[in-house]
């Protein structure tokens, strides 16, 4: 996975899906963080012959509660069409542990390459309260598929 830039609000507009896209929108919400995914295939970056697929993916991370939250760190499953899984792990995101006081959101994009045609991405980000409580808050699982392609669930 490699990450682009980086996006910090308020204000933000939420991911919005366009019109004859693809793609589609996932969300998942823990506690009172709202984690929302929005996949997009890069042809002119991939090399099909050669067993590259390069999808971008942007995350908006929300804070809909009143507590002051920082992103510890990531952990994803990604999983190709033959079902193998990569796991990785890591610090923060792009780089950073960002703060998300009540009502903030951040925002990143970041892509992930695959050996297949098709796939799928889920994970967490640890999250810390300003109080100390560490969680886990869900990342939606996510389809990888190129667009109009037969879907294929793994």
């Amino acid at each position: 996975m490699r990450s682009t830039r980086r996006e910090t609000s308020p204000p933000l507009q939420r991911i919005r899906k366009r019109r004859g896209a693809d793609g589609g929108i996932y969300e998942a919400r823990t506690r009172d963080i709202v984690v929302r995914v929005a996949p997009v295939y890069l042809p002119e970056e991939s090399a099909p012959e050669e067993g590259l697929y390069l999808w971008s993916y942007t995350v908006e991370i929300e804070n809909h509660g009143a507590e002051t939250v920082h992103l510890v760190a990531r952990r994803w499953a990604i999983t190709d069409a033959l079902n193998r899984c990569n796991e990785v792990e890591g610090s923060g995101v792009v780089g950073e542990q960002p703060e998300l006081k009540a009502r903030e959101a951040f925002r990143y994009v970041s892509s992930c390459p695959l050996p297949t045609s098709s796939g799928a991405m889920r994970g967490s980000y640890q999250m810390m309260t300003e109080g100390g409580d560490v969680f886990d808050a869900e990342i939606p699982e996510f389809s990888l598929h190129l667009p109009g392609a037969a879907r294929r669930y793994n």
